[in-house]
């Protein structure tokens, strides 16, 4: 049943294979995938910023399509290492832009509740090109 569904947004999204991957035990989609999917989905997305400071950022995200609504956040805190934060850039308010971002889109769309994720929610979801 997820498969299909799945399969069935893929479709609607106009999703090709570099697009989206798997990740271990999550499917992810890729930063162009989000986009496809918002611009076809005419997602509009209106952005607070709750706290942008040097080294972390938090963004909450107000998203609307066809009456429906949601909210959700994005954050992005540097650190030397993953241990200590969840970004090795120096960018953390576009991280946390584009983290909410893609939870919205995705929450929006139904993707969310197959498990799927945006490749920009977390350092460890980048596609390993080796």
């Amino acid at each position: 049943m997820k498969k299909d569904k799945l399969l069935e947004l893929y479709k609607k999204y106009d999703l090709d294979k570099e697009d989206f991957f798997k990740h271990q035990h999550y499917t992810i989609i890729t930063r162009q995938g989000i986009d496809k999917i918002q611009a076809i989905e005419q997602i509009y997305i209106d952005y607070e910023v709750i706290k942008c400071e040097t080294n972390f950022a938090v963004f909450k995200a107000v998203a609307e399509k066809e009456g429906k609504k949601i909210q959700t956040f994005g954050s992005a805190f540097k650190g030397m290492t993953f241990k200590d934060g969840n970004t090795n850039s120096w960018y953390v308010a576009e991280m946390a832009e584009k983290r909410a971002m893609s939870r919205a889109v995705l929450k929006l769309t139904g993707f969310y509740e197959l498990g799927v994720f945006g490749e920009d929610e977390s350092e460890s979801f980048k596609k390993n090109n080796n």
